[in-house]
Protein backbone atom coordinates (compact mmCIF):
# COMPACT_ATOMS: atom_id res chain seq x y z
CA UNK A 1 0.00 0.00 0.00
CA UNK A 2 1.42 3.44 -1.17
CA UNK A 3 2.63 5.70 1.98
CA UNK A 4 4.24 8.89 1.30
CA UNK A 5 4.59 12.51 2.67
CA UNK A 6 1.41 14.19 3.53
CA UNK A 7 0.63 17.06 1.76
CA UNK A 8 -1.06 20.14 3.38
CA UNK A 9 -3.42 22.02 1.25
CA UNK A 10 -6.24 24.65 1.73
CA UNK A 11 -9.05 23.48 0.09
CA UNK A 12 -12.13 21.83 1.29
CA UNK A 13 -12.52 17.38 -4.09
CA UNK A 14 -12.96 14.38 -7.44
CA UNK A 15 -9.95 14.04 -3.52
CA UNK A 16 -11.41 11.26 2.52
CA UNK A 17 -9.31 11.02 5.01
CA UNK A 18 -9.56 14.68 4.82
CA UNK A 19 -9.44 15.61 8.26
CA UNK A 20 -11.62 18.49 9.96
CA UNK A 21 -8.52 20.76 9.76
CA UNK A 22 -8.29 20.18 5.89
CA UNK A 23 -5.16 18.19 4.93
CA UNK A 24 -4.48 15.65 2.38
CA UNK A 25 -4.05 12.08 3.17
CA UNK A 26 -0.92 9.82 2.25
CA UNK A 27 -0.48 8.99 -1.71
CA UNK A 28 2.44 8.70 -4.67
CA UNK A 29 3.04 11.83 -5.88
CA UNK A 30 1.69 12.14 -9.46
CA UNK A 31 3.70 12.66 -12.84
CA UNK A 32 3.16 16.08 -14.98
CA UNK A 33 -0.09 15.33 -17.46
CA UNK A 34 -1.21 17.64 -20.06
CA UNK A 35 -4.63 15.71 -20.40
CA UNK A 36 -7.71 14.67 -17.98
CA UNK A 37 -10.62 12.58 -19.10
CA UNK A 38 -13.72 13.09 -16.73
CA UNK A 39 -16.37 10.51 -16.44
CA UNK A 40 -19.89 10.88 -15.14
CA UNK A 41 -21.75 8.58 -13.08
CA UNK A 42 -25.06 7.55 -12.86
CA UNK A 43 -28.24 9.95 -13.41
CA UNK A 44 -26.19 12.74 -14.69
CA UNK A 45 -23.99 13.64 -18.17
CA UNK A 46 -21.10 14.69 -19.50
CA UNK A 47 -22.55 18.30 -19.30
CA UNK A 48 -22.24 17.66 -15.38
CA UNK A 49 -18.61 18.89 -15.59
CA UNK A 50 -19.05 21.75 -17.20
CA UNK A 51 -17.80 24.46 -14.34
CA UNK A 52 -14.66 21.93 -13.82
CA UNK A 53 -13.76 21.75 -17.39
CA UNK A 54 -13.64 25.45 -18.17
CA UNK A 55 -11.06 25.96 -15.14
CA UNK A 56 -8.83 23.19 -16.44
CA UNK A 57 -9.46 24.54 -19.92
CA UNK A 58 -8.15 27.77 -18.40
CA UNK A 59 -4.85 26.32 -16.79
CA UNK A 60 -3.75 25.10 -20.46
CA UNK A 61 -5.11 21.04 -19.84
CA UNK A 62 -6.79 19.30 -22.55
CA UNK A 63 -9.62 17.45 -21.15
CA UNK A 64 -12.37 15.21 -22.80
CA UNK A 65 -15.94 14.23 -21.09
CA UNK A 66 -17.00 10.78 -21.99
CA UNK A 67 -20.54 10.34 -22.49
CA UNK A 68 -20.75 7.06 -20.49
CA UNK A 69 -23.93 4.86 -21.49
CA UNK A 70 -24.77 3.84 -18.24
CA UNK A 71 -26.09 0.57 -19.99
CA UNK A 72 -23.66 -1.89 -18.85
CA UNK A 73 -19.65 -2.14 -17.06
CA UNK A 74 -18.65 -3.15 -20.68
CA UNK A 75 -19.93 -0.34 -22.53
CA UNK A 76 -19.08 1.94 -20.25
CA UNK A 77 -15.11 0.85 -19.72
CA UNK A 78 -15.38 0.39 -24.12
CA UNK A 79 -16.75 4.25 -24.23
CA UNK A 80 -13.85 5.36 -21.62
CA UNK A 81 -11.12 3.52 -23.47
CA UNK A 82 -12.01 4.46 -26.33
CA UNK A 83 -11.57 8.42 -25.46
CA UNK A 84 -8.29 7.39 -23.49
CA UNK A 85 -6.88 6.14 -27.00
CA UNK A 86 -7.16 9.48 -28.28
CA UNK A 87 -4.85 11.46 -26.06
CA UNK A 88 -1.43 12.48 -26.85
CA UNK A 89 0.53 11.48 -23.75
CA UNK A 90 -0.10 11.49 -19.77
CA UNK A 91 -3.78 11.35 -18.86
CA UNK A 92 -5.85 11.44 -15.25
CA UNK A 93 -7.98 9.77 -15.13
CA UNK A 94 -11.39 11.62 -13.33
CA UNK A 95 -14.40 9.61 -12.08
CA UNK A 96 -17.60 10.46 -10.61
CA UNK A 97 -20.26 8.46 -8.45
CA UNK A 98 -20.78 4.99 -10.17
CA UNK A 99 -17.90 5.65 -12.53
CA UNK A 100 -15.14 5.28 -9.62
CA UNK A 101 -15.77 1.72 -11.09
CA UNK A 102 -13.84 2.87 -14.16
CA UNK A 103 -10.30 3.35 -13.30
CA UNK A 104 -8.28 2.45 -15.47
CA UNK A 105 -5.08 0.32 -16.17
CA UNK A 106 -4.38 1.92 -19.33
CA UNK A 107 -0.31 2.95 -19.39
CA UNK A 108 -1.55 6.78 -20.28
CA UNK A 109 -3.13 7.14 -17.28
CA UNK A 110 -1.06 8.64 -14.79
CA UNK A 111 -3.19 9.15 -12.02
CA UNK A 112 -7.04 8.47 -10.56
CA UNK A 113 -9.12 10.71 -9.31
CA UNK A 114 -12.27 10.37 -7.51
CA UNK A 115 -14.97 12.36 -6.89
CA UNK A 116 -18.05 11.22 -4.43
CA UNK A 117 -17.34 8.00 -6.32
CA UNK A 118 -17.40 4.42 -6.15
CA UNK A 119 -13.78 2.74 -5.64
CA UNK A 120 -14.30 -1.31 -5.84
CA UNK A 121 -11.57 -3.90 -5.50
CA UNK A 122 -11.00 -6.32 -8.04
CA UNK A 123 -13.84 -8.85 -8.18
CA UNK A 124 -15.48 -7.24 -5.08
CA UNK A 125 -18.81 -7.35 -4.51
CA UNK A 126 -19.51 -3.70 -3.75
CA UNK A 127 -23.09 -3.73 -3.11
CA UNK A 128 -22.42 -6.30 0.17
CA UNK A 129 -19.55 -3.81 1.01
CA UNK A 130 -21.90 -0.63 0.68
CA UNK A 131 -24.66 -2.39 2.75
CA UNK A 132 -22.13 -2.21 5.82
CA UNK A 133 -22.97 1.53 5.76
CA UNK A 134 -25.90 4.02 6.53
CA UNK A 135 -28.31 4.16 3.77
CA UNK A 136 -29.06 7.40 2.22
CA UNK A 137 -32.32 9.12 1.17
CA UNK A 138 -31.47 9.19 -2.34
CA UNK A 139 -31.77 5.34 -2.92
CA UNK A 140 -35.64 5.48 -1.72
CA UNK A 141 -36.14 7.94 -5.01
CA UNK A 142 -34.49 5.38 -7.33
CA UNK A 143 -37.43 4.53 -10.18
CA UNK A 144 -37.31 1.10 -12.52
CA UNK A 145 -38.37 1.21 -15.89
CA UNK A 146 -38.20 -2.46 -17.03
CA UNK A 147 -34.93 -2.57 -16.09
CA UNK A 148 -34.03 0.93 -16.73
CA UNK A 149 -33.37 3.48 -13.90
CA UNK A 150 -33.88 7.40 -12.95
CA UNK A 151 -34.26 9.21 -10.22
CA UNK A 152 -37.92 11.23 -9.27
CA UNK A 153 -38.14 14.72 -9.39
CA UNK A 154 -38.05 15.21 -5.17
CA UNK A 155 -35.19 12.79 -4.95
CA UNK A 156 -33.20 14.86 -7.37
CA UNK A 157 -33.72 18.12 -6.09
CA UNK A 158 -32.98 17.18 -2.55
CA UNK A 159 -30.76 14.54 -1.95
CA UNK A 160 -28.95 13.99 -5.81
CA UNK A 161 -28.40 17.70 -6.04
CA UNK A 162 -29.45 19.22 -2.94
CA UNK A 163 -26.91 22.38 -2.58
CA UNK A 164 -27.13 23.14 -6.46
CA UNK A 165 -29.81 26.13 -7.11
CA UNK A 166 -33.10 24.81 -8.00
CA UNK A 167 -33.37 26.09 -11.45
CA UNK A 168 -30.36 24.62 -12.52
CA UNK A 169 -31.21 21.37 -10.55
CA UNK A 170 -34.51 21.00 -12.13
CA UNK A 171 -32.59 20.99 -15.41
CA UNK A 172 -30.38 18.56 -14.45
CA UNK A 173 -32.64 16.37 -13.38
CA UNK A 174 -35.05 16.85 -16.76
CA UNK A 175 -32.09 16.29 -18.67
CA UNK A 176 -30.78 12.70 -16.74
CA UNK A 177 -30.13 9.72 -18.79
CA UNK A 178 -31.52 6.59 -17.91
CA UNK A 179 -29.29 3.96 -16.07
CA UNK A 180 -29.46 0.57 -16.28
CA UNK A 181 -30.53 -1.42 -13.05
CA UNK A 182 -28.12 -4.47 -13.55
CA UNK A 183 -25.28 -1.57 -13.66
CA UNK A 184 -24.86 -1.52 -10.22
CA UNK A 185 -24.15 -5.18 -9.43
CA UNK A 186 -21.71 -5.41 -12.42
CA UNK A 187 -18.08 -6.22 -10.60
CA UNK A 188 -14.84 -4.64 -12.24
CA UNK A 189 -11.69 -7.30 -12.87
CA UNK A 190 -9.37 -4.61 -12.06
CA UNK A 191 -8.30 -2.23 -9.61
CA UNK A 192 -5.73 0.37 -10.61
CA UNK A 193 -5.83 2.49 -7.46
CA UNK A 194 -3.53 -0.50 -6.50
CA UNK A 195 -0.82 0.64 -8.31
CA UNK A 196 -1.20 4.37 -9.46
CA UNK A 197 -1.54 7.78 -7.65
CA UNK A 198 -4.89 8.32 -6.60
CA UNK A 199 -7.02 11.04 -5.21
CA UNK A 200 -10.31 11.42 -3.58
CA UNK A 201 -12.84 14.35 -2.87
CA UNK A 202 -15.23 13.18 -0.29
CA UNK A 203 -18.79 15.18 0.09
CA UNK A 204 -19.43 15.70 2.91
CA UNK A 205 -23.28 16.06 2.98
CA UNK A 206 -23.70 13.34 1.00
CA UNK A 207 -26.92 11.77 0.29
CA UNK A 208 -26.44 10.23 -2.33
CA UNK A 209 -23.64 7.69 -1.02
CA UNK A 210 -22.75 7.85 2.44
CA UNK A 211 -19.73 10.39 3.27
CA UNK A 212 -19.01 7.65 5.88
CA UNK A 213 -18.27 5.08 3.10
CA UNK A 214 -16.61 7.49 0.61
CA UNK A 215 -13.98 8.25 3.41
CA UNK A 216 -13.44 4.49 4.09
CA UNK A 217 -12.79 4.36 0.33
CA UNK A 218 -10.65 6.40 0.15
CA UNK A 219 -8.33 5.60 3.13
CA UNK A 220 -8.45 2.01 2.03
CA UNK A 221 -6.60 3.55 -1.22
CA UNK A 222 -4.55 5.65 0.43
CA UNK A 223 -5.69 8.41 -1.64
CA UNK A 224 -4.57 12.07 -0.92
CA UNK A 225 -7.96 13.34 -0.12
CA UNK A 226 -9.84 16.57 0.62
CA UNK A 227 -13.49 16.92 2.23
CA UNK A 228 -15.96 19.25 1.04
CA UNK A 229 -19.43 20.52 2.28
CA UNK A 230 -21.30 19.25 -0.65
CA UNK A 231 -23.83 17.14 -2.25
CA UNK A 232 -23.31 14.67 -4.44
CA UNK A 233 -22.81 16.80 -7.57
CA UNK A 234 -19.89 18.41 -6.04
CA UNK A 235 -18.19 19.01 -9.40
CA UNK A 236 -20.67 21.59 -9.81
CA UNK A 237 -21.32 22.98 -6.20
CA UNK A 238 -17.83 22.96 -5.72
CA UNK A 239 -15.83 23.17 -8.98
CA UNK A 240 -13.77 25.29 -7.89
CA UNK A 241 -12.18 23.36 -5.55
CA UNK A 242 -12.82 19.75 -7.20
CA UNK A 243 -10.78 21.49 -10.78
CA UNK A 244 -7.94 22.33 -7.76
CA UNK A 245 -7.69 18.65 -7.22
CA UNK A 246 -7.35 17.78 -10.48
CA UNK A 247 -4.61 20.51 -11.02
CA UNK A 248 -2.45 18.10 -8.04
CA UNK A 249 -3.22 15.27 -10.23
CA UNK A 250 -1.92 16.62 -13.18
CA UNK A 251 1.19 17.82 -11.27
CA UNK A 252 0.43 21.09 -11.75
CA UNK A 253 -1.21 22.07 -8.49
CA UNK A 254 0.22 23.40 -5.69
Amino acid sequence: MKRFKILAIATTGMLTALLASGTLADTAKPGVARNVVLVHGAWADGSSWTDVITRLRAAGLHVTAVQNPLTSLAEAVKATKWVLAQQDGPTVLVGHSWSGTLVSEDPKVSALVYVAARAPDAGEDFLALQAKFPNTPARAGVQNHDGVTVLSEDAYLKYFAGDIPVARARVLYATQPPTAATLFADKTDAAAWHDKPTLYAVSAKDQTIAPEFERFLAKRMGAKTIELPASHLSMISHAKEVADLILAATGRGK
